[in-house]
């Protein structure tokens, strides 16, 4: 039977990988600063209401620790990681609000919970780490499928492997 690990082992794992790369990582916090000098901070969200979650989202705030001191930075990216699925109204916000798709993905791993190998995505960013986040589920044998609002209906998937 396949079980996935929780949240934290995932992204803890994911960190290491890109750590590898030459990215610099947090060991606190989720983030991780490329090449290129862009923030992409991890979210783990259990649930958050629709205007929670675009404040946050607009501000794309990124607390970074330097020795024994704390700076507050506006990261590049947000990628918002769900173990229960978010609702439908939170999918509509991201899909109908221009800046909030460009800059956050969102992970709802849900279904990974439940037993299936599948992650519901919607990443429009042009994150280089999300890209490499997705790459690495799929290395783990998950399916990672694009949401879609195409329907009148939010729920629907798209099982399109794009990358």
């Amino acid at each position: 039977m396949f079980t996935m690990p929780k949240v934290w082992k995932l992204i803890n794992d994911f960190k290491l990988k890109c750590f590898s790369m030459g990215w610099k990582t947090s060991e606190t916090y989720d983030w991780i600063l490329t090449d290129d000098h862009k923030y992409h901070t991890f979210i783990w969200a259990k649930i958050i209401y629709p205007s929670s979650f675009e404040r946050i989202a607009l501000s794309r705030k990124c607390i970074v620790k330097e020795g024994l001191n704390y700076k507050v930075v506006k990261a590049s990216y947000y990628a918002w990681i769900f173990e229960d699925s978010p609702p439908k109204s939170l999918w509509e916000k991201v899909l109908t609000v221009e800046e909030i798709l460009r800059n956050n993905a969102i992970y709802d791993l849900s279904k990974i919970y439940k037993g299936e190998k599948i992650c519901v995505k919607v990443n429009k960013t042009e994150s280089q780490v999300f890209k490499e986040f997705e790459k690495f589920l799929r290395e783990r044998g998950i399916e990672v499928v694009s949401h879609t609002s195409s329907n009148s209906s939010v729920n629907e998937i798209s099982v399109s492997k794009k990358t």
